[in-house]
């Protein structure tokens, strides 16, 4: 039998995306195991929802080091004594430096609650929703050493309405966040992720038909 694929997830928030990895990993339906779970807060809820699902996790307080590439290093080494394959960002609050991009090349994932390249960083539902956006949605990518800049392999399109909020917009978003985050890591734990610069092509998968138009053609 194939080992199943060693999967650390870092958050920095409530961990509703580890929650989603965690059910479906318990269900069955993720060939991974969850070997590792780092935060750099140390009130932060994931750390409590790895704790009860019997994870092993880890705080690494970013405030604790004088230089980015120090936490980075400290980070690096738990991953590595976890042996870990494959490195899930899930609301993890930190830029990541070259330190941890050369000790996992093209082995961090991230999920990003927008259209990306469209509203990278912070607040992407308030930018959405100033900018007069008719969809947003999320975005799966590899991590590079800029901020949402990696290359892209899954994307949910989520249409906005005219009387959302950031709030309401957030929890459709974050919906669909729950299902493409969870089928991008299955695909890497399948190996069907195949990398060529900036093009993320997944072996087998098929490509999407359906053009959203919105508000709707009368």
């Amino acid at each position: 039998m194939k080992p199943k694929l060693r999967l650390a997830v870092l958050a920095s928030g409530s961990g509703t995306n580890l929650q989603s990895l965690i059910d479906q990993s318990q269900q069955g339906k993720l060939d991974v195991e969850i070997v590792l779970v780092i935060s750099n807060n140390p009130q932060s809820g994931a750390l409590e929802r790895a704790a009860s699902a019997g994870i092993k996790n880890l705080c690494i307080n970013h405030r604790n080091f004088p230089q980015r590439q120090d936490f980075d290093r400290a980070v690096v080494t738990a991953l590595q004594q976890a042996k870990t394959d494959l490195v899930a960002l899930a609301g993890f609050m930190r830029i990541i430096s070259k330190v941890f991009l050369e000790a996992f090349p093209q082995r961090i994932i991230n999920i990003h609650p927008a259209l990306l390249p469209a509203f990278p960083g912070l607040h992407v539902q308030k930018k959405a929703l100033e900018y007069g956006a008719r969809f947003s949605g999320c975005t799966v990518h590899l991590v590079d050493d800029d901020v949402d800049t990696g290359p892209i392999i899954l994307q949910a399109v989520v249409p906005i309405h005219s009387n959302d909020t950031e709030s309401t917009l957030a929890a459709r978003i974050l919906e669909q966040e729950h299902k493409i985050y969870p089928q991008a890591i299955q695909w890497f734990a399948e190996g069907r992720i195949i990398i060529q610069g900036r093009s993320v092509t997944v072996s087998g998968a098929r490509s999407a038909d359906v053009a959203l138009i919105n508000p709707a053609c009368e």
